[in-house]
């Protein structure tokens, strides 16, 4: 082989590989040989004018550098979210991530990774342009027909698993997710809209008419901290703590499971899924349902009498989505008027949430309907606070100070994801003892408190098949109102504060069935 014949099959050996890359993000076997690389080659053969085969390798390398953008896109989306790229959803998700980038790493090292993002797209694309312009080089003009001819031949072949066109695959997706993910919102929209009046309706609750119900969740509170060998022992003292307490109390505990629509993020997907007993498993199903004015558990327990809160110390922004969920009063991080240090994303410690809302619960007279948003095991889980004995010491907060620039940095822990997943164990450990706290502290006989969490984190923590179920405990100083839950309808509920390890959840969109079944009007 003579020294442009071995160029020519080490650029065409990269280019090959250049295309396989897509491959990654798609479903099955990934094929070895590329029928894209063999069709840009023949068409490069023809290109024999310098000035038109650069124009045309500019363009193609342009659109390559956007399939890798996309391929890394689909590989970050599945490591967090645990599903795969969905360009119909993401769009609409761009400003929740940089938030998350920006509050984790801070503003300077999240342009850095977005920069250092760019910088692997561009010198793909550089690859892939120069590996181009070296094929034209080389080739005579003459393997032009013939190379076509293999490709025909290579497409005959496409059956077998060894060759594929991975590029187009990958677009063809794409676009079949655009076109599914729209006619499935359209279709739930009219689902919505044909649902018979009662349940479109509120339907009051007369079982808990005089009774505060406390809808609490736990931010990524998985199934995984109680079936997983490696977070077991670290999440297993906050348990026992949080059952200690409840037991000296004299509170009544049943604990079961509910399968979250999500995984790793968007919370409040979990959240509606949850309140309007519908399945929202995308931010299309959410904005669809909100907009649509389908009544949930808050319009439910206004209807009942009680007052309606939200407890979301995380909005720290304006929220218009609020107001579609007509609760009564929003209580977002500036309303808190916590005067602590922010702990990374984390805005306050779920302690100091806790004793604020018993402030609410103090002030208002009548049954109450909140919901909790609490948000302490939220990546990046560092720093990791104690549990303060002293209730009463919290006050505005000032006493986080204590604690203010404790842990070291996010971008130093989320380099070694071992310690990543011990700090979570932690995060859910400390969430949990202080849920158990204040049910101990603040929880009379006419109170219901539910703590659930939102989903399983990411499948950097569980795995990659991990189930998707969240840990449910059901609190009340009355055993009446803990009762239903034993029943079996939902199954995996168990007294105690630990949830059946082997039977699957129901899923959340069957929880306010299960309240209306129990709890409404007969």
């Amino acid at each position: 082989m003579g020294g442009g014949g071995f160029v020519i099959l080490v650029w065409l050996l990269i280019l090959n590989a250049l295309f396989l890359l897509p491959a990654l993000a798609l479903p099955g076997d990934n094929p070895w040989f590329s029928l894209e690389a063999l069709v840009i080659w023949a068409v490069v053969c023809g290109l024999r004018v310098p000035e038109q085969r650069y124009r045309v390798s500019q363009v193609l390398a342009v659109l390559y550098g956007l399939l890798v953008l996309l391929v890394l896109a689909d590989a970050l989306v599945r490591e967090s979210l645990g599903r795969g790229l969905n360009l119909y959803l993401e769009l609409g998700l761009l400003d929740a991530a940089w938030n998350l980038l920006d509050t984790n790493l801070g503003g300077v090292l999240a342009l850095l990774a977005l920069v250092a993002l760019a910088a692997v797209v561009a010198g793909t694309g550089w690859v892939f342009q120069h590996g181009l312009q070296r094929l034209a080089h080389h080739s005579p003009a003459r393997l032009g027909n013939p190379l076509w001819l293999v490709s025909g031949l290579f497409l005959a072949g496409a059956v077998t698993p060894w060759i594929g066109s991975p590029a187009l695959a990958f677009v063809a997706n794409q676009a079949s997710l655009i076109n599914h993910t729209h006619q499935a919102t359209r279709s739930f929209a009219e689902e919505l809209s044909a649902r018979p009046g009662r349940e479109n309706q509120p339907t009051p609750l007369p079982g808990l008419a005089r009774t505060d119900v406390i809808l609490g969740f736990i931010e990524s509170y998985g199934v995984s901290t109680v079936t997983d060998e490696r977070y077991r022992s670290i999440v297993s003292p906050g348990l026992e703590a949080m059952g200690r307490s409840l037991d000296a109390a004299g509170l009544t505990v049943a604990t079961g499971r509910l399968q979250s629509p999500i995984q790793g993020g968007q919370s409040w997907l979990g959240h509606l899924s949850v309140l309007s007993g519908q399945w929202i498993h995308n931010q299309l199903a959410y904005e669809t349902l909100l907009s649509s004015g389908y009544a949930t558990l808050i319009d439910d327990f206004r209807s009942t009498g009680h007052k309606t809160v939200a407890v979301m110390p995380a909005i720290t922004q304006a929220w218009p989505e609020g107001r579609l969920f007509r609760y009564d009063q929003i209580y977002d991080h500036d309303d808190l008027n916590y005067q602590g240090p922010p702990f990374n994303w984390v805005t306050m410690p779920d302690q100091y949430t806790w004793h604020r809302f018993q402030a609410i619960r103090e002030a208002h007279q009548g049954p109450l309907f909140a919901e909790l948003a609490l948000i302490s095991s939220h990546a990046p889980w560092v720093p990791i606070l104690p549990v303060l004995d002293d209730w009463q010491s919290i006050g505005n907060g000032e006493v986080f100070w204590n604690w203010e620039g404790a842990g070291e940095a996010p971008v130093s822990l989320w380099r070694e994801p071992d310690r990543v997943r011990q700090n979570y164990g932690q995060a859910i450990a400390y969430a949990l003892e202080v849920a158990g706290g204040f049910a101990a502290h603040h929880l009379r006989q006419d109170a219901l408190m539910i703590i659930l969490g939102d989903h399983q984190p990411a499948p950097l923590i569980t795995g990659e098949d991990a189930s998707r179920d969240v840990i449910v405990h059901v609190i009340s100083a009355d055993p009446s109102l803990v009762a239903p839950f034993l029943s079996g309808e939902l199954p995996g509920f168990r007294p105690g504060i630990r949830p059946d390890p082997e039977t699957a959840g129901a899923t959340m969109s069957r929880f306010r069935p299960f309240l209306h079944r129990h709890f409404g009007e007969l």
